[in-house]
């Protein structure tokens, strides 16, 4: 398998994991506190990636990349699994899924800026309609109803595009789940203190799912997924690989309906078709 193939199907296999992490979210939100889950999801990914990178002796990062490091932890350690998680308190997993089409648009221009890849005009052309449907997929079905969800999840996508090109870049040197692994570790003393500060009065009123949820986001979205991901991001290419992320709303539409039993509309479906197909075109010419 040539290095291309083996980034694509990387790349696949992560977004495939990080499919099931906006609906987990939303059943482990319906009891937990958004931020307690947030940081608690972190620590407990963090603690694995210690034993991780003790298990296999892994030297520490030079200094110079401790900086991206913090990106990295910003990025997606934090900022994105925050936002989602407080965004999730006022939209569907549904409606929140539909904004990751955003996000290899978000990816590719961090990976320009960051990653100095140069995709061809026609790359940013089909990436453009694709990000501009999702933007009016958003006004058409009501912003105005949840402006502090949407602006919550766009938000999300930002800081997670940052995250995903600073973090590809770092994994050509340190490697893919060595990237995830030392930015768990750098947030681990603060996710640890702010999850004994958020710590819950109790536990009594805390259901199955919301159990299963934070398990959920603690190993495959923050840790295993990555391995994955980052690796692909790599191999294949920050902007081409990150196309793949459109593929996304598919399957975490199918998990909403499926598993949360929530309403997907024609209009919802429409949408992911024809952001797919801009993500076909833009893997064109990237």
């Amino acid at each position: 398998m040539t290095k291309t193939a083996s980034g694509w199907m990387n790349g696949f296999l992560g977004v495939v994991i990080f499919s099931g992490s906006l609906p987990a979210t939303r059943v482990a939100v319906a009891d937990f506190d958004p931020v307690f889950l947030t940081v608690a999801r972190a620590a407990i990914a963090g603690l694995l990636a210690v034993v991780l990178l003790a298990a296999f002796r892994e030297k520490r990062p030079a200094r110079q990349d401790l900086v991206p490091l913090a990106v990295v932890s910003l990025g997606v350690v934090v900022g994105f699994p925050l936002l989602t998680a407080l965004a999730l308190k006022h939209v569907t997993a549904a409606h929140s899924i539909v904004f990751v089409g955003l996000l290899p648009l978000a990816t590719a221009i961090f990976g320009v800026v960051r990653g100095g890849e140069r995709p061809r005009l026609a790359f940013w052309i089909f990436s453009l309609i694709g990000s501009a449907l999702v933007v009016g997929f958003a006004f058409s079905q009501g912003i105005t109803r949840a402006p502090l969800g949407d602006l919550l999840m766009l938000g999300a996508i930002i800081v997670c595009g940052l995250g995903y090109a600073e973090g590809a870049v770092l994994s050509r040197r340190l490697g893919g789940w060595q990237v995830i692994s030392w930015a768990l570790v750098l947030s681990l003393p603060l996710m640890v203190l702010l999850t004994a500060v958020t710590w819950p009065a109790g536990f009594g009123g805390i259901g199955e799912p919301a159990w299963i949820g934070l398990a959920y986001v603690s190993l495959f979205s923050m840790l295993i997924g990555f391995i994955f991901w980052y690796r692909g991001l790599a191999q294949g290419g920050i902007a081409a690989v990150g196309q793949l992320q459109l593929l996304q709303p598919f399957f975490g539409l199918a998990l909403a309906a499926t598993l949360l039993h929530e309403s997907v509309s024609p209009v919802m479906l429409a949408v992911t078709v024809a952001v797919v197909a801009c993500v076909a075109g833009a893997k064109k010419f990237a």
